[in-house]
């Protein structure tokens, strides 16, 4: 027997069943016409934003990286929490640019942007982070030749990690980024071609739940910001500080103390050095807000034993909830949380192994898991689902295509 990750808060039952935004998931599932069906919850979405605001100095901001979950009408209700939208392609414009969000308040991330995206961009007016010398001399370039002023922040690979970062994104060799010796000077040519300076941009990685150890990154992040300020001769209108926040997957998971970690940043912001000191200052986030508010349902179309085991196949699987089948980075897999949704507070009573309806070993949802009996129509859950899932599973894999979506 394994065990099964932690049920995040603020999951309840109706008649015994999960229910989600008031209603019972069979409903929900009912009204989508089909499973596998993914239910992002309002609710919840808007409670972490609260619960985070509440512990974080006022001062600071959040940006929400849509790349977590970009499906439309949760990206149209997340941007009315968010202080700012990050995006990591022209694709991601196009869907911000959709919901009449202030592209002002845009900043645009990630290696390998092609001049088109860089020229779109620059025409909206986001904010474009830098990640090398030459993709700053591609975006001067293309604002001359628009005779538009580029707004640009420079992206620092740092000579720090975030330590126990389950991605890291920064320190040593890395794609994202310009090397923290070479800031300086990017930042005083790119000044000096008349470009609206707005600052850097330092994400070291993702995925923490050790709240000392996102206190010294964030630490570290201020230091660097200013320490580069300085060497450059300016001050920073902006500082994007990272994200790095993460939520409980799999057993013996602790939630981030976030509380701790908003009660160090006020000590630091208290004493800020000139270099920051009129700066806005935020933190990029993703699945931190949305992970926990989405549940993956897919239904039970078959059981059978195999040399004395238990599988109970569904008619969804790792095409949508790759994370979840251990196959987006994982070196071993672990469990999500599960739970077999039409009985969610019936008592296990059966080991069995959870797995989708694909014809491949690697589909799998929950191993050796301790669950009520399940038959076939019953609805499975899976949850931590509002993030990197549909948004980051091969939906076309064997030609099965996408699951629905619905938040609620």
């Amino acid at each position: 027997m394994k065990p099964l990750g932690p049920i995040p808060a603020g999951y309840a039952a109706i008649d015994g069943e999960l229910a989600i935004g008031g209603a019972r998931v069979s409903q929900w599932a009912e009204q989508a016409g089909r499973t596998p069906l993914f239910v992002y919850s309002k609710e919840l979405i808007a409670q972490r934003f609260a619960d985070l605001r509440a512990a974080m100095p006022e001062r600071l901001k959040i940006n929400y990286a849509i790349k977590a979950n970009s499906f439309a009408p949760l990206l149209a209700y997340v941007s009315t929490l968010a202080d700012g939208l990050d995006i990591a392609s022209g694709g991601e414009l196009d869907m911000v640019r959709a919901t009449g969000f202030d592209l002002g308040r845009v900043s645009f991330a990630g290696p390998g942007k092609r001049d088109a995206e860089l020229e779109a961009a620059i025409a909206a007016g986001v904010t474009l982070n830098l990640e090398s010398e030459a993709e700053a001399e591609r975006a001067l370039a293309i604002a001359a030749r628009l005779q538009k002023q580029p707004r640009l922040a420079v992206r620092v690979n740092p000579d720090f990690e975030l330590k126990g970062s389950g991605m890291k994104m920064g320190g040593g060799p890395k794609p994202f980024g310009i090397d923290a010796a070479r800031v300086p000077q990017l930042i005083k040519r790119v000044h000096a071609a008349g470009a609206d300076i707005r600052g850097l941009h330092i994400f070291t990685g993702s995925q923490a739940l050790n709240a000392d150890a996102v206190i010294d990154m964030q630490a570290k992040v201020l230091d660097c910001a200013d320490r580069l300020a300085r060497e450059a001769g300016v001050t920073l209108p902006k500082l994007n500080m990272g994200g790095g926040y993460g939520i409980p997957y799999f057993p013996g998971d602790e939630p981030l103390d976030i509380v701790a970690v908003g009660e160090a940043l006020e000590a630091r912001f208290a004493a800020l050095p000139d270099t920051l000191a009129d700066a806005e200052l935020f933190i990029e986030l993703g699945r931190y807000l949305v992970g926990e508010a989405g549940v993956y349902l897919t239904r039970i179309v078959d059981r059978k034993d195999s040399y004395g085991e238990t599988y109970v196949i569904t008619d969804g699987g790792l095409h949508h909830q790759l994370a979840a089948s251990g196959n987006f980075g994982t070196v071993v897999r672990r469990n999500y949380p599960v739970a077999i949704a039409s009985r969610f507070i019936a008592d296990a009573e059966e080991v069995a192994n959870v797995v989708g309806c694909l014809c491949t070993p690697l589909d799998r949802l929950a191993d050796k898991a301790y669950l009520p009996r399940a038959e076939v129509g019953d609805l499975v859950a899976v949850f931590c689902a509002g993030a990197y899932g549909a948004s980051a599973s091969p939906s076309a894999f064997l030609g099965q295509g996408p699951a629905a979506e619905m938040l609620v």
